[in-house]
C-alpha cells in the first residue's frame, strides 16, 4: 500500500522524475500525474483524480489512499492539506465527499438497518460479526435507536475475503450466512452474540462491501461514517455518537 511505497521513496531518496511523461506527450492535463503514479504503483486503481486546492498538483484517491502528485509527475505528497485561512482540513473534506458519493451507491437492500420510526440521524457502520468492539456497539442498538440514530450496517470481514491459501475466511463465510438468512436482522444479532449463522450461500454483497471499505480507506471495525461522509470514529457509546452527530464530528 502507499505507506510502503512512500517509505521506499524516502529511503531511496527518489522523486517521481523517471515516471513523468515526456514533454508534449500528455494527452490530458492529468496524464503526467496519472502516468507517474501508475509507474510507481502499477496495480493501483485510481478512483478519483482532480486538481488539488494548491496550484501545480492533482489530488488522487487510489486504492484507499489520498495523495497529491505534481502536474509534471515529478513529486508526490502524502499528508493532510490545511486551508490556513479557513482553518479546515481540505484533505478530510475531499475524503468525506468521496465516501458520501460512494456510499450513496449502496442500496438499502444490501445493508442491515436498525432504525427508529423517524430517525434524526443516519450512520453507516462497517462491521465484522466477530470483532469485540463491533459486538459491544451492537449490544446498545436499542439505545442508538432511542436516541434517534439509524444504524446501517455494511459488511467488512476483518480477515478479508480469502486467506493465503485462497480459501474464503471463516468470518467472511459467517457474514455471507447472515446476509443470506431469511431474517437478516435476527441472524445478525445472533452472530453478534456468538451464535454462528447457518452455513449457506446466495447472491450477496459481502465481497463488494469489503472491497468498498478498502476503497474508502477503512482499516478496522467498527468504522462509523456520518451522512456527510466524515468518519466519526470506531466504537462509540450512544451518548458519544449522539454528541458527535450534534456537533458535526
Amino acid at each position: 500500500m502507499f505507506k510502503k511505497w512512500l517509505l521506499a521513496l524516502c529511503v531511496g531518496g527518489l522523486t517521481l522524475n523517471a515516471c513523468a511523461a515526456p514533454d508534449g506527450a500528455a494527452a490530458a492535463p492529468d496524464a503526467a500525474a496519472r502516468k507517474a503514479l501508475l509507474a510507481l504503483v502499477p496495480h493501483a486503481t485510481i478512483d478519483s483524480i482532480r486538481p488539488a486546492p494548491m496550484p501545480g498538483f492533482f489530488q488522487i484517491i487510489a486504492s484507499g489512499h489520498l495523495v497529491y502528485v505534481s502536474t509534471d509527475g515529478k513529486y508526490m505528497l502524502n499528508g493532510d492539506v490545511i486551508d490556513l485561512s479557513k482553518k479546515k482540513n481540505i484533505s478530510e473534506d475531499s475524503w468525506a465527499d468521496f465516501r458520501k458519493a460512494e456510499l450513496a451507491k449502496v442500496p438499502e437492500a444490501d445493508r442491515i438497518v436498525f432504525a427508529p420510526a423517524n430517525p434524526k440521524y443516519r450512520v453507516t457502520v462497517f462491521t465484522d460479526v466477530n470483532c469485540a468492539y463491533c459486538r459491544q456497539l451492537h449490544s446498545h442498538i436499542a439505545d442508538f435507536n432511542k436516541a434517534g440514530i439509524a444504524v446501517e450496517y455494511v459488511a467488512w470481514p476483518r480477515e478479508g475475503v480469502t486467506n493465503e491459501a485462497g480459501k474464503t475466511t471463516q468470518t467472511y463465510n459467517e457474514m455471507v450466512g447472515v446476509w443470506c438468512a431469511s431474517d437478516r436482522k435476527a441472524a445478525f444479532t445472533a452472530a453478534k452474540q456468538g451464535k454462528a449463522p447457518k452455513a449457506t450461500n446466495c447472491p450477496n454483497p459481502v465481497k463488494d462491501e469489503f472491497d468498498l471499505g478498502v476503497k474508502l480507506g477503512v482499516s478496522g471495525t467498527p468504522t462509523i461514517i456520518a451522512e456527510d461522509g466524515s468518519v466519526l470514529g470506531g466504537y462509540m457509546s450512544p451518548d458519544q455518537l449522539l454528541q458527535a452527530l450534534k456537533t458535526g464530528g
